[in-house]
């Protein structure tokens, strides 16, 4: 039978082994399948002696079964399969445990004495004999097999698969083994001459090296390939993207003397940072273009990129379109509202009406304020999800502001997107990017930076309160938080939970925990938790506290908020709903509870909530992880440095890259599936050079049926819709 890529596994396999990739895996195709490389390869070159296996290691042997028998568990339900193997030097034992008997004895009769094969395991050892503990194996047909096959394979790397309880590595490689049999002329994503330039095998070669190596130096040019064609595939469907959108026509929208624009930066008390000026000049060109702007701004937390969003805001509206900005939670569309309308001042407000609309408004007020959105009276709309109903419409949508991307879905943006024809947008993030990651994720859009910051910022210090191995730290924050606010200071004190004494409904609310004292498996602390214990607190107990987090009502919320900004809260326990946006110059010291359970760039945006007037900023990070743990270089690496750059690199380092495409985050299978955009930096920034290069040629791909057929394979339909409204 002859197979595609496109083949499905049911032709090319049998239904019962279809069913089984698909359950597995999700495989539905025989490139589906092909995709599935290996995540390393056993070396059988490198054999070691039974009896000089070294403890805890992975290792791979060839050796024949000696013995073999299972028994019952006394006091369990299952059964215990006990082999012997040996390689004419030393012994060791296999163990398996097989939740029933038959499967026991399946296994027993499969590992028969006499056979051979290769067993792959991590080494221990049990009462003082080496051993696998459900090792991965392959074994032999047949005795001549056996002997041909061992002396062949001292120098043919073994790759193990991605696996499961259900299917092993062997016959993952068995399965791909029998379609690559079967496989037809693979086409190549790269001409002859770009494979040729770059130094590349064909595309069938580099699948049946990277499956099916015959010695080790086959496979790092098996897997260079394949990451350029992934690398390829990924930024021509983005450059693709990227000149769909530029072949729509937008409305220009330009700025006029004397007018608003013009008029709001003659007021501005102080005068824009360089990085400000260069990226507003970049947007004011977009929005006099023929197609529309799609740009991403990404600036440290503080660097001003609400005023550059306000500046563009005001440009659009000269011509009397409207500008909507989405944010991400209630709390902060209210902040931007109100910083909005400080920097408008009393006579550009009233010419722009800035309009808050959110879901948990009165239902009086937020008629208003939608009629004002409807009529074209407000120019500039701020909201959150409320703006994406369908009661929510607009006179004349001309640009889209989407403030912390990554914090919606691409549906959510889009449905916003779709209430204009064709209008400019402008994606904000306070979440450095490595620059890899933009280029991958976000390679439709113009990418500007803002790095420099504004003048009069007195800076942070950050420290690791670390109690595992100093636990008497933990009321020495308490009484450095007490200091500050003696000096007519603020803090924030951030917890990861609301309260976490309430894991069950039925669950009795015990005694808070004292200072200092152990916690459970779960976040250490809750909002509601600290409240109770620092009400006891010699010096904070009787200061002014209030507590902030997701599940208060709207009204509650802001009021607490703007309560803090006015002053007239000394100490705020919150959640991260204050991680983005929240604006408190006299707010001086940032506590993380629990920091060990936040990530590398949420560590960093709550940072970013203090030192941003005249006050020096103090950043206490309070963490009970060991040292020399992941979860602890996390909280050191935001302390070492206030570089969120830098820090986005060491975060993508830590998490993973996650699915680059979809909306879903990192712990999932990635879309990518051996490209790795932190290592893989210089092939990516080639791939969208040759990329580049060919669609200036050959937009439709009529002349590279490789590359297109490989777009269509790897980036689905879901992938596409992603792409398409990033």
């Amino acid at each position: 039978m002859s197979l595609t890529l496109d083949s499905s596994l049911d032709d090319a396999l049998g239904a019962a082994p279809a069913k089984t990739l698909d359950r597995a895996f999700g495989m539905k195709t025989v490139g589906d399948l092909l995709s599935h490389y290996p995540r390393r390869y056993a070396d059988p070159g490198e054999l070691t002696p039974i009896r000089d296996l070294p403890i805890g290691e992975t290792v791979t042997i060839v050796a024949e079964v000696l013995s073999s028998s299972f028994r019952r568990m006394r006091n369990r339900p299952g059964a215990m399969v006990d082999v012997v193997i040996g390689d004419g030097i030393g012994r060791m034992s296999l163990m398996f445990f097989a939740k029933n008997v038959g499967a026991a004895e399946w296994r027993s009769k499969d590992l028969a004495v006499g056979r051979r094969g290769v067993f792959s395991g991590k080494v221990g050892m049990f009462n003082n004999v080496t051993q696998f503990a459900h090792p991965e194996y392959e074994l032999f047909d047949d005795e001549d097999t056996a002997r041909r096959t061992a002396d062949a394979r001292a120098a043919v790397p073994i790759p193990i698969y991605p696996a499961t309880s259900t299917l092993q590595t062997w016959q993952i490689a068995r399965l791909i083994g029998r379609v690559l049999d079967d496989l037809d002329a693979v086409p190549d994503p790269l001409s002859d001459e770009v494979r040729v330039q770059e130094e590349l095998l064909t595309a069938p070669e580099a699948l049946e090296r990277i499956h099916r190596p015959r010695t080790r130096n086959d496979i790092d040019p098996a897997v260079r390939t394949l990451r350029m064609h992934e690398a390829l595939t990924l930024q021509t469907a983005l450059l693709q993207q990227r000149d769909a959108v530029r072949a729509l026509s937008a409305t220009p929208r330009t700025a006029s003397a004397g007018g608003l624009l013009e008029r709001f930066d003659a007021a501005l008390p102080y005068t824009l940072t360089p990085d400000q000026q260069t990226v507003g000049a970049q947007i004011a060109d977009d929005l006099v273009g023929t197609w529309p702007m799609n740009r991403l701004v990404q600036g440290e937390v503080g660097s001003g990129k609400t005023l550059v969003a306000l500046r563009a805001m005001l440009q659009v509206a000269e011509s009397g379109g409207q500008a909507a900005l989405i944010a991400p939670t209630e709390v902060l569309a209210g902040q931007h509202l109100r910083s909005i309308a400080k920097m408008l001042g009393p006579q550009l407000a009233p010419l722009v009406m800035p309009t808050l609309l959110t879901g948990q408004m009165p239902a009086a007020e937020r008629r208003k304020a939608a009629l004002r959105v409807a009529s074209g009276q407000a120019l500039i709309v701020v909201g959150t999800h409320a703006l994406l109903g369908e009661k929510t419409t607009f006179a004349d949508l001309g640009l889209v502001v989407v403030d912390e991307q990554h914090r919606f879905g691409v549906e959510q943006r889009e449905a916003l997107r779709a209430k204009g024809s064709s209008p400019h947008a402008l994606v904000l993030t306070a979440t450095p990017i490595p620059r890899t990651v933009a280029m991958t994720v976000f390679g439709d859009l113009d990418t500007s930076v803002i790095r420099t910051m504004p003048a009069g910022r007195a800076g942070i210090q950050s420290f690791v309160a670390p109690l595992a191995e100093h636990p008497g730290w933990f009321n020495r924050v308490w009484e450095r938080a007490a200091e500050e606010i003696a000096q007519g200071r603020q803090v924030f004190a951030v917890c990861a939970a609301i309260d976490t004494a309430k894991k069950t409904a039925e669950a009795a609310e015990p005694a808070a925990p004292a200072l200092g004292t152990e916690g459970g498996n779960g976040p250490r602390w809750g909002v509601v938790q600290l409240d109770e214990v620092l009400a006891t607190h010699p010096t904070l107990g009787g200061l002014r506290r209030a507590v902030l987090h997701g599940r208060m009502p709207s009204d509650e919320k802001d009021a607490v908020m703007q309560a803090f900004a006015r002053g007239e809260i000394d100490l705020l326990l919150a959640t991260t709903v204050i991680e983005v946006g929240v604006d408190v110059p006299n707010a001086s010291t940032m506590i993380v509870l629990d920091a060990d359970r936040f990530g590398v760039s949420q560590l960093h945006q709550l940072r970013g909530r203090v030192g941003r007037g005249g006050v020096p900023g103090l950043c206490l990070l309070v963490t009970e992880a060991e040292s020399d743990t992941l979860a602890r270089d996390r909280v050191e690496a935001v302390a070492a440095t206030l570089d969120g750059f830098a820090l986005a690199e060491v975060d993508l380092e830590l998490r993973g890259e996650g699915d680059v495409l979809g909306a879903a985050q990192a712990g999932v299978r990635s879309s990518l599936k051996l490209l790795r955009v932190v290592k893989d930096a210089a092939l990516i920034t080639r791939a969208r050079e040759i990329g580049e290069e060919i669609l200036a040629h050959d937009p439709a791909l009529d002349r590279h049926p490789g590359l297109r057929d490989a777009i269509g394979r790897r980036v689905s339909d879901a992938d596409r819709a992603a792409l398409a409204k990033n």
